[in-house]
């Protein structure tokens, strides 16, 4: 019999955390964390990280696990997360971070990324690879994918040989928070005013030599370097938000087939925790 899991998927300020306490209090559950970047120490204010008061002795795992200067990858996610469902009676698995969640969950396979590829051009992989694996299906645009692509064929496998990246290893109840788009903005808006009353400007400014790619750093990091105004780093904030949130649904819906729930109904959580109890017993 396979292992059950809840996830809770959805934006940012779509109410997964609260959500998620109220039905592992329900269902003596424990908390996963989901977000790839809240593994991160030095990422709190600007990633909304949980703080310790608000966790109403629910156990969390994942959070601030390492530090910027020792990256955490998917593959590190995708063995820590099987670990942490063979160990929890009721695990809830809570985030946005779609590749990572679907690569615990599903039979994803990862190489050893060992592979020194510095000399090699780019030129150089994709001629390997469409010769060494046509079938491959792969956006040769894509620096990252080609990489990828390329490491693995080296390691003796082929990307159109690895099929099984759908079969999922677990019996998962997945949990999608739809939500309105103009109410989304409106509480995006509101999240940014506080957590920069709440200090998050002094976090980027205290890892100003950190390359962070990440949606809410990588804006303030521009303003603090004069490159933008304020109010123009808080609209960009906003809007790369609001876009990522739409990119979000779809690879969801599409990858995961989640159940969508209304995130402002007034039934939210009963209606939930009436499914996954009926989950659960089935």
């Amino acid at each position: 019999m396979m292992k059950k899991v809840i996830c809770i998927m959805g934006p940012t300020a779509s109410g997964k955390t609260s959500l998620s306490i109220s039905l592992a209090k329900c269902l003596n559950a424990e908390i996963i964390n989901g977000d790839s970047v809240q593994v991160y120490e030095e990422l709190n204010i600007g990633s909304a990280k949980i703080k310790k008061d608000e966790m109403d002795n629910i156990p969390h795992h994942l959070l601030s696990l390492t530090t910027l200067n020792h990256p955490y990858t998917v593959f590190n996610f995708q063995n820590d997360v099987r670990n942490l469902v063979d160990k929890i009676k009721t695990p809830i698995i809570v985030g946005g971070s779609g590749l990572y969640i679907k690569s615990a969950l599903y039979n994803y396979e990862f190489e050893k990324q060992e592979v020194n590829i510095e000399n090699t051009s780019y030129e150089e992989m994709v001629s390997y690879i469409k010769e060494n694996d046509p079938e491959a299906s792969i956006d040769f645009s894509n620096k990252r994918r080609v990489e990828s692509a390329y490491r693995t064929l080296l390691s003796g496998a082929k990307r159109s040989e690895k099929q099984a990246k759908d079969e999922p290893l677990y019996d998962i109840f997945m949990v999608y928070l739809d939500i309105d788009r103009a109410v989304l903005k409106q509480r995006l808006e509101q999240r940014l005013e506080i957590m920069l009353q709440e200090g998050f400007l002094d976090e980027v400014k205290d890892l100003m030599d950190h390359e962070l790619n990440i949606i809410g750093y990588r804006e303030l990091k521009s303003y603090l370097k004069g490159e933008i105004s304020f109010e123009e780093a808080k609209e960009k904030i906003i809007q790369v938000s609001m876009r990522f949130a739409k990119k979000q649904k779809t690879w969801f819906k599409n990858q995961m087939k989640p159940k969508m729930y209304d995130a402002l109904s007034p039934t939210l959580k009963e209606d939930v925790l009436k499914d996954i109890e009926v989950f659960l017993r089935g």
